[in-house]
């Protein structure tokens, strides 16, 4: 069970990096037509 958990921790972390990097790109194309 383990190693069920931590690969399911290292799944989550790395799409929550994915996502946050795509919503981040997204919100900084948007914010800078503003200005």
């Amino acid at each position: 069970m383990e190693s069920t958990s931590i690969a399911l921790v290292w799944l989550l972390t790395i799409v929550s990096s994915i996502g946050c990097i795509l919503f981040g790109l997204i919100m900084w194309n948007k914010g800078g037509n503003e200005e």
